[in-house]
């Protein structure tokens, strides 16, 4: 009986090392640098009711030495810190190894936040400057099938002078 708890004990050990070393080499054969997403451009759609609606252009640049596929996109994009407008997409593509793709996703503004961003921009500073953060994720890319990404920075204002 004490010779069968120490063989026990190390047929444990025996059993995490194998574990944490097959994870550690999944780990370094799928790591890669995380992808690029930046917003390059924005255009507006027709919208229904109140809401707004507005084609958003990411460039998604893949610094890898592996392509990559996707099947779909979901967004968040929040202005001065706030949920303003959120968009799917079911397109499906590549990004080339070292290479780069631009990706159309329709976003939807509800009339409540643009009402809230429409005070928030008239009592803004005079910098004129919003900032934004987007947050989203590619399907189908990566390892689980999804790949998340985050882009922030700040947009001007129509009609203010940056500094």
């Amino acid at each position: 009986m004490l010779l069968r708890r120490p063989r026990c004990a190390l047929l444990r050990i025996f059993v995490m090392a194998i574990a944490a070393l097959t994870l550690a080499g999944c780990a370094g054969m799928f790591g890669g640098d995380p992808l690029r997403v930046n917003v390059a451009g924005i255009e507006p759609l027709p919208g229904e009711g109140f809401e707004m609606r507005f084609n958003l252009k990411l460039r998604v640049q893949n610094p890898n030495d592996t392509t990559l596929t996707f099947t779909g996109i979901a967004l968040d994009l929040e202005l001065n810190g706030k949920p303003f407008a959120s968009g799917v997409s079911d397109q499906a593509g590549t990004v080339p190894r070292f290479g780069e793709t631009v990706v159309n996703v329709p976003l939807t503004v509800p009339a409540v936040a643009a009402v809230r961003q429409a005070f928030a921009f008239a009592s803004a500073t005079q910098s004129g400057q919003v900032p934004y953060l987007l947050r989203g994720k590619l399907a189908g890319a990566g390892i689980g099938g999804t790949t998340r990404f985050v882009d922030q920075g700040t947009l001007s204002l129509p009609g203010t002078a940056t500094p």
